[in-house]
């Protein structure tokens, strides 16, 4: 079959690798109707991943049809159209059970857990991709669900609604966002579906600020942020939201609320040294919320908001592409070029 396969740092390649087999009885092999390329894709793209291996298939964001089951899987059947969720829990812990895979008790390493980082799981951009626990790791997908918001369902839109949840935004308040990406666009439609009166998006670049605006929310011009936030919202926003993970944008976010404001921090940071603005924090009555999304644990209801047009995760795509032309897309989406959001990927093409 082909895929798309990381070569080393920069170089993605269209290749032919075998194709995948079930390797228990409760697992799956599904025929890849849609993929797309992850923001968190491009730290492996520019050699910065979990693995010095080369050669794997890339890519944690599938859609696809049930072409092969084991004799275990009880909730699916062959025919089937389903989501892939992003990283893959046991279906047997505690955990796993009620759709909390990132505490995944089985497998607790994000190489093993994720499709496509080097480790135990090949990716998802791909002809044919093997899923491990059918049951707890495929989602079937209402008819009303397209695949270009199936795959946004995948891993941008659950991580963004977990943002906001964990936010607590209630109807009538004011929310900033801090990245617009499909993470970022994706909490601006979470924060209005919660009731959000006003919402404002940060980013540097305008084709960005421009989907916000399109997206209803309030886009932020000005060169310092800060102080645009403070005059635009008298004692600072109800709730920050951080999609971008750097310490300058979480500082920000931190700045952007106001007394017994609520930061919810999305992207990811691996700084274990962040300087953290405690005084700030303490006087403000600040919460902090930063974690792992549970793509599992979201999706029944993002599923349920998305079929009743409540959500539009299609929103966010910008660049259907063929999969041959993968590693063109790779390049224009680390680039950001073209007003580029979400790359969605035709397998068949």
């Amino acid at each position: 079959m082909k895929a798309l396969t990381y070569q080393g740092p920069r170089q993605i390649s269209y290749s032919d690798v075998p194709d995948p087999t079930r390797t228990a009885p409760d697992s799956a092999i599904i025929r890849v109707t849609a993929t797309g390329i992850c923001g968190s894709d491009l730290h492996i793209y520019g050699g910065h991943g979990f693995t010095d291996k080369t050669g794997y298939s890339v890519g944690h964001e599938a859609v696809g049809e049930i072409v092969e089951l084991g004799p275990e899987v009880r909730r699916l059947a062959v025919g089937d159209r389903v989501l892939v969720a992003a990283s893959a829990g046991c279906d047997r812990c505690a955990k796993c059970r009620v759709g909390i895979v990132a505490a995944c008790e089985r497998t607790p390493l994000a190489i093993d857990a994720c499709y496509g980082l080097g480790g135990a799981l090949p990716g998802g951009q791909a002809e044919l991709l093997a899923v491990p626990h059918a049951d707890g790791n495929l989602v079937r997908l209402p008819e009303e669900v397209s695949d270009a918001a199936a795959v946004v369902l995948t891993d941008n839109a659950p991580t963004a609604w977990y943002g906001a949840r964990r936010a607590r935004i209630a109807p009538g308040e004011t929310v900033v966002v801090i990245g617009l990406g499909p993470v970022g666009l994706m909490a601006i439609q979470s924060a209005f579906a919660m009731g959000a009166a006003r919402v404002l998006g940060v980013d540097l670049i305008p084709e960005r600020r421009k989907q916000a605006a399109e997206l209803g929310a309030e886009p932020i011009e000005a060169e310092d942020p800060k102080l645009a936030i403070r005059d635009m919202l008298d004692g600072g926003a109800d709730v920050a939201i951080e999609a971008v993970g750097a310490d300058a944008t979480i500082k920000l976010a931190i700045s952007a609320v106001g007394h017994r404001g609520r930061v919810s921090v999305i992207g990811v940071n691996q700084n274990r040294a962040y300087p953290f603005h405690m005084p700030l924090a303490q006087v403000k009555e600040l919460e902090f919320h930063i974690g792992l999304c549970s793509i599992q644990y979201e999706l029944p209801t993002l599923l349920k908001l998305t079929a009743a047009g409540r959500l539009r995760p299609e929103a966010v795509v910008t660049h259907p592409l063929p999969m041959s032309e993968g590693a063109d897309a790779y390049r224009l989406f680390a680039e950001r070029a073209d007003g580029v959001s979400k790359v969605v990927l035709d397998p068949a093409r």
